[in-house]
């Protein structure tokens, strides 16, 4: 049953703006420094905003998608943006914020407003989606856009309006074309739309407007398609350098992988402290017991399908119809396979990004039903019931980024905090006064430098020869600093570390 818009729009912007303060409050100092990665990011936007050369592929550091860093090109395109870190990070709370109505829509498309709300409230609060919306990795769109075309693609379906259902599936192959840009695991995604078949296969128009949506979606994908096929060893390289594939046996490893990737929702999670509290798990420990209880009620829901039949079933007897716990079950499971087919650092939150939306949604059908259990045994205990729930949730989100993992002293070296405060001292000093960098420190070379420099390169703005003349700045790798000649390096020069 609809909700009332005078109630549902109000909580709607009342999620919206819990969801806009939990990622961007304090966004200037937290997280602090700049990872690599990000930096490298900023890097490759400067350079885009400069030249006006925007790449669908950008291939140093092993090789990114191109939209996140197009995103922060613009930026330095059109504002006078400094090189701060969290210009960087603006993209990322930005559409951290948009994913959020963006499960909204999509939930209460398949199972109704009140759970919409309810799957919106768990994105906004997650530890998790807060955290990663709040770093420059190209990795939080792919959620973003998932969410979106998957929605619009679903309106497109079900629309009874052959007009306004072409608008949507184009408007769904658009949306779900960009996320090709976003994060190499994206590209399990498109065997997730395979869900929709048994379930629309017999409409008169199912076939015509997915016709739709998939010349969009390979309209908006053609430019990167197009580069991979120039660049055949782009598409796979990073794949290839962390897949269990190299392992002794890679399906025991796989199956190690996925064993761990699923127990990081409620036993232990990422250890890195760059992506996580290290070894907590993913959901705050309620929701990851409402996870559990979606599980079963999604694999009931199923059974009772299976045994009465599509004529035979009641809305009693089966509580969530089959299509949107087929679409949760695969998407989960699909959005599994990357990173269990991967061989570093597992459970990775980063690279499972996009089975956050859909344990979100298991998370809400257990919600759901157990609060329509507890109403029907006493309303008053579910409603102190939900409240409880609800404030807990929020409190813990805020508790777990703001006050316990903010606070961690290993929070700031996982995001090379001391190479943006070399960064800060470079451009204390003046232009006249010689700077020597000493990279000693290993990493992916880029151009030349070993990558933890690109943190200090953005901060001075020092990435290319031009920059590095103009601050009158020297990266220099230890073995060369050692054997510059005697005199070569100014009696006023300052010298600079990064270890």
């Amino acid at each position: 049953m609809a909700m009332p818009a005078k109630t549902k729009y109000p909580l709607l912007v009342l999620l919206l703006a819990l969801a806009i303060f939990l990622r961007f409050y304090r966004l200037p100092t937290t997280p602090p420094g700049l990872y690599r990665d990000e930096a490298i990011n900023a890097i490759n936007a400067v350079e885009a905003a400069a030249t006006g050369h925007y790449r669908a592929f950008y291939p140093e550091n092993n090789g990114r998608e191109g939209l996140y860093v197009n995103a922060i090109a613009l930026l330095f395109a059109f504002f006078d943006a400094p090189h701060d870190p969290w210009v960087v990070r603006l993209p990322a709370a930005v559409a951290g914020v948009l994913t959020v109505p963006g499960l909204y829509l999509l939930v209460a498309e398949l199972l109704g407003d009140g759970p919409g709300l309810f799957a919106a409230f768990l994105l906004a609060t997650s530890f998790w989606h807060i955290n990663f919306s709040r770093i420059g990795f190209g990795a939080v769109f792919a959620p973003l856009l998932l969410c979106w075309a998957l929605y619009f693609f679903t309106k497109a379906v079900r629309a009874a309006d052959p007009r306004a259902a072409g608008w949507h599936a184009a408007f769904a192959g658009i949306v779900y074309g960009l996320g090709f840009y976003t994060y190499i695991a994206y590209r399990i995604t498109p065997l997730l739309f395979l869900a929709f078949v048994p379930f629309f296969k017999r409409s008169a128009h199912f076939w015509r407007r997915a016709g739709v949506f998939v010349a969009a979606a390979f309209v908006v994908a053609a430019p990167l398609g197009w580069y991979f096929l120039e660049h055949p060893g782009e598409f796979l390289h990073r794949a290839s350098e962390i897949s269990v594939a190299g392992a002794a046996s890679p399906v025991a490893e796989f199956g190690a992988n996925a064993a761990k990737e699923l127990l990081m929702f409620n036993v232990r999670g990422d250890s890195n402290w760059r992506h996580n509290i290290s070894g907590a798990p993913e959901l705050f420990l309620p929701v990851g017991l409402l996870f559990l209880v979606g599980i079963a009620i999604g694999i009931y829901s199923l059974e009772r399908r299976g045994r009465d039949g599509i004529q035979g079933r009641t809305a009693e007897r089966v509580i969530f119809p089959a299509f949107p716990v087929v679409l949760a079950f695969l998407w989960f499971f699909l959005a599994l396979l990357p990173a269990a087919l991967s061989d570093e650092g597992i459970p990775h939150a980063l690279r499972s990004i996009l089975m956050l939306p859909p344990a979100i949604i298991l998370a809400t059908m257990g919600g759901v039903c157990l609060y329509r259990w507890i109403k029907n045994w006493n309303r008053g205990v579910a409603v102190a019931a939900a409240w409880v729930f609800l404030i807990g949730a929020g409190a813990a989100g805020y508790r777990d980024y703001f006050l316990v993992w903010a606070h961690n002293p290993n929070v700031p070296p996982a995001f090379d905090a001391g190479y943006v405060e070399t960064g800060r001292e470079i451009n204390a000093l003046p232009a006249s006064t010689p700077k020597y960098v000493v990279v000693g420190v290993g990493g992916v070379m880029v151009r030349g430098i070993p990558m933890p420099a690109e943190t200090t390169m953005f901060i001075t703005d020092t990435f290319t020869p031009a920059g590095q003349a103009a601050k009158n700045v020297h990266y220099v790798l230890p073995d060369k600093f050692g054997v510059i000649p005697k005199g070569t390096i100014p009696w006023d020069a300052t010298v600079f570390i990064i270890r």
